[in-house]
């Protein structure tokens, strides 16, 4: 297989399908395949494990879930995934990787905003997420509901794998560069070690900056769109002093204070910021597609949407504090498709946006 170096575009996808490199129990339609990734769908089966865990070294997680499962579960009719336990469960899609194609997974976006911690674990790996060239084997989702029980069936797309070809992420003066020519950013750029992003707790015309997911809810059946109010599962936070009080333990669905562009030819990752700046994580689900936020797909600019879990302390967030970094990566090619543009988008041109499971608030 040949091509240049970078993240593969839709098109290498679809040719690793039909080229067997990616195989699966059924086909993968077209609308599996996002602009820079590819969209992964739950199998039949679930297993309750005691505890997450890696395969690790010359082991197989199916040899592990004999070691941690707890009792199997049939997802055919749909079942529940219970707030506060881990469950693995064996993916459609399994991979057979060319020598020089290496792999990473994420949470898709809507995953991410419900709380709903899933990564990707293999077979020999020890490694979360990261899948080494020429790996030939079958691919496992680890889930655990961190705020609300969810309804899940097979089919169900929770997470996504992003294929790369060499090292293709930008030094700081390419992403320099890119700002003076495109404009990657709204504002100021902060550029070290990738284009950092701040907080906006400026309060709008209702004080609105935010939402804080409740403790105590029903389940969210994952296949039910616009359906539920939001005001069964979180609670506004509004503030008139530019700054909120995190909660451990708590998650907060906040934005950013700049809106950001990936143009045609680059994709990105959400990494968090560095730990010393405060008690808290940013943002589970990382992938931004090519055309997130670009004008020639329709965005014009896009805010990022910031997951958020207070650790161990009380602690005062602050509007304007950086709170992670972008960090942008060179395509293979420029995609077919662009996110925002050819494909359905739930979150283009967004602002502060729950997942597409609840109602306009």
């Amino acid at each position: 297989m040949t091509g240049g170096t970078g993240v593969l575009p839709f098109q290498e996808i679809r040719g690793l399908i039909d080229g067997g490199a990616i195989g699966a129990d059924t086909a993968i339609p077209d609308a599996q395949i996002q602009p820079a990734s590819l969209d992964l769908r739950l199998g039949a089966t679930a297993w309750r494990v005691r505890a997450s865990f890696l395969a690790g070294q010359s082991r197989s997680v199916a040899g592990r879930l004999e070691e941690f499962g707890m009792h199997e579960i049939a997802l055919g009719d749909g079942a529940v995934l219970e707030k506060g336990c881990v469950y693995v469960v064996k993916l459609m899609e399994r991979l057979t990787l060319p020598v020089g194609v290496q792999a990473v997974a994420n949470a898709k976006s809507s995953t991410g905003r419900l709380d709903l911690l899933t990564r990707l674990i293999t077979d020999n790996g020890t490694e979360f997420d990261r899948i080494p060239a020429g790996y030939d084997g079958p691919l496992y989702a680890e889930i655990c509901p961190r705020s609300f029980s969810v309804l899940v069936r097979p089919g169900m797309r929770l997470n996504q794998i992003r294929f790369r070809r060499g090292q293709a992420v930008l030094e700081d003066a390419a992403l320099k560069r890119l700002q003076a020519d495109v404009g990657l950013v709204s504002g100021e750029a902060r550029i070290d070690g990738g284009l950092g992003f701040s907080v906006d707790l400026e309060p709008g015309a209702d004080g609105l900056v935010g939402w804080q997911a409740r403790p105590h809810t029903g389940v969210i059946d994952l296949d039910r769109i616009g359906a539920y109010d939001p005001a069964e599962f979180w609670d506004p936070i509004r503030t008139d002093r530019r700054h909120i009080i995190l909660d451990p333990g708590a998650f907060y669905i906040l934005v950013s204070r700049e809106a950001v562009t990936i143009p045609p030819d680059c994709a990105a990752e959400m990494a968090p910021y560095l730990a010393m700046v405060g008690e808290f994580r940013v943002h589970y689900a990382g992938f931004f597609d090519p055309g997130f936020g670009h004008d020639a797909a329709g965005g014009a600019g896009s805010r990022g949407v910031l997951e958020v879990r207070c650790h161990e302390a009380p602690f005062v967030l602050e509007h304007g504090q950086t709170v992670g970094r972008l960090v942008y990566e060179r395509m293979a090619a420029v995609p077919a498709r662009l996110y925002g543009a050819e494909i359905a988008s739930n979150y283009q041109g967004q602002g502060l946006k729950l997942s597409k499971h609840f109602r306009a608030a």
